[in-house]
């Protein structure tokens, strides 16, 4: 049955909400951000139609308070809640809470949800389907666990029954560490999802991570749209998304699509959501389903020259899939993020002084960025993603470089020369992939002088634009003219690229 939205508020910021009004926009509707206190000059802020305040910048007291972006929904008169990514995306409880108010929830249904984002149900699912699972064992007690172990071979992988992005997640390398293993994977879940379930599985080495992007509609009609393949990867956190991937032949992909479909249609899926899967040695296994849209759906996008949350929408709005072209090229995706590559990854923080983002042909720029922003340790490290689209996979991988090395952002630490270096090892180049695919060639990994040098330059670019915005002298108490020093460096300050060892 058709329901025709109206006005939709996006449970979500920076970004991706950006990335729903502008879909929302394009099929003639109003929108509705929400923001915290931290987010008032946002640019989602301005950009939606109408905005509402939702409370501190704990995202625990803003975009995770269900109670908080129910209020605004329902003040605001929207009818419909898109979700984003990340946040309440994944909340069945959230998904319920739309329901139960009559709103359209645009996503899955919270009894679908529950069924996929539960792994252990979700394994139980896939079996019932005939799709492929990692053996393993549903159950936390140590003896049992030996067991398996000793059946299927040092290491085995501990994970959360609960949530995912890595967290709950422990390595038994041997049986002396089993049960610390154990225990860490137990206190982790239950301190990240109130959910201490954990579960065992046969651990695989180097495995890439490949998923298919699906698309369910109302009237029983699913769709697979190919594969990305997501393997490099840090702590579990992907950093570099691409479609196809060169591990996948036709048949292959027909198997593992074949395998998403059955699986979604197994629970009545709906909207967009996307199936994960580990490939190694010829076989694959399901991972987990994410019930949203993913952070890398450009890649998906650009391939099959489609609007993915438009498609999400009009299936809210009880509409069919829209019958979408056959895949063209290649698409490689970098997540930029406010990160310190060189120590670990670990968050930055700081005031965005200088920007300069890439503006080429089949290069694409999805950000929340503008010269003047803040960005705090609240939310997550996200600060673009760039897509690159090519005749070819290599095509793709040479206009992604280039893309990169456009790239300006000052004032806060980020990723892009690590990314960068990524795209252009050998490694990469050839399709050598898989999940350690970071902690086998990049290691210990620093920039190179030029990398710093660029660096440099762009700091001066800065300090001279200020230079440029402030009076060239000042009177003194005689009336004279003062001149100042007018070399750039003189306005950095403490400035340093980074910390030094």
């Amino acid at each position: 049955m058709k329901r025709p939205l109206k006005k939709l508020l996006i449970a979500n910021r920076g970004e991706i909400a950006l990335r729903v009004i502008r879909s929302a926009r394009l099929l003639g509707l109003k929108t509705v951000a929400v923001f915290s206190e931290a987010d008032r000059a946002s640019a989602h802020v301005a950009e939606a139609d109408h905005a509402r305040f939702i409370g501190p910048a704990s995202p625990a007291e803003s975009y995770l308070n269900i109670d908080a972006v129910m209020r605004a929904a329902i003040d605001s008169g929207a009818d419909a809640i898109h979700p984003g990514y990340g946040f309440l995306s994944e909340r069945p409880a959230f998904a319920r809470a739309v329901e139960d108010a009559g709103l359209i929830f645009v996503g899955p249904s919270s009894a679908a949800m529950g069924a996929v984002g539960d792994k252990v149900a979700a394994r139980r699912l896939a079996m019932g389907a005939g799709v492929p699972v990692v053996p393993g064992i549903e159950t936390a007690d140590a003896a049992s666990v030996r067991t398996f172990a000793k059946k299927v071979g040092y290491p085995i992988l501990v994970k959360a029954s609960a949530g995912g992005g890595g967290r709950g997640m422990r390595v038994g390398e041997e049986a002396s560490t089993l049960e610390a293993a154990l225990e860490s994977a137990a206190r982790e879940a239950e301190a990240a999802f109130g959910d201490g379930r954990i579960f065992v599985e046969k651990y695989l080495g180097k495995p890439r991570h490949i998923e298919v992007q699906i698309l369910g509609d109302s009237h029983g009609k699913i769709v697979a749209l190919g594969e990305r393949e997501c393997s490099i990867q840090r702590r579990h956190q992907k950093l570099i998304e691409e479609s196809p991937s060169v591990a996948v032949d036709e048949k292959l992909r027909a198997q593992i699509c074949d395998a998403a479909i059955r699986l979604a249609s197994a629970v009545g899926y709906q909207s967009a959501g996307t199936v994960e899967f580990l490939l190694q040695d010829g076989e694959f296994y399901l991972l987990e389903v994410n019930a949203r849209l993913q952070v890398e759906h450009p890649v998906t996008e650009i391939r099959f020259g489609c609007d993915l949350v438009a498609e999400q929408l009009r299936i809210a709005a009880g509409e069919h899939v829209s019958d979408l072209g056959a895949p063209r090229g290649a698409t490689i995706e970098c997540r930029i993020t406010a990160e310190d590559a060189e120590h670990g990854f670990r968050p930055a923080v700081g005031h965005l002084s200088y920007l300069h983002l890439p503006n080429a042909p089949g290069v694409r720029v999805d950000t929340f960025l503008t010269e003047g922003v803040e960005i705090g340790a609240y939310y997550d490290s996200l600060l673009a993603k760039v897509i690159a689209y090519g005749a070819s996979r290599e095509e793709a991988r040479r206009r992604m470089l280039m893309a990169l090395d456009d790239i300006a952002i000052v004032g806060i630490n980020h990723s892009t020369a690590f990314l960068r270096e990524v795209i252009a090892s050998e490694h990469f180049a050839r399709g050598e992939l898989s999940t350690h695919f970071v902690d086998d060639h990049f290691t210990g990994w620093r920039p190179d002088a030029a990398i710093e040098k660029a660096a440099l330059i762009a700091a001066a670019l800065v300090a001279a634009r200020a230079l440029g915005n402030r009076e060239s002298g000042s009177s003194n108490a005689n009336g004279k003219i003062e001149r100042r020093d007018q070399s750039p460096w003189s306005t950095l300050g403490g400035f340093q690229l980074w910390e030094r060892r």
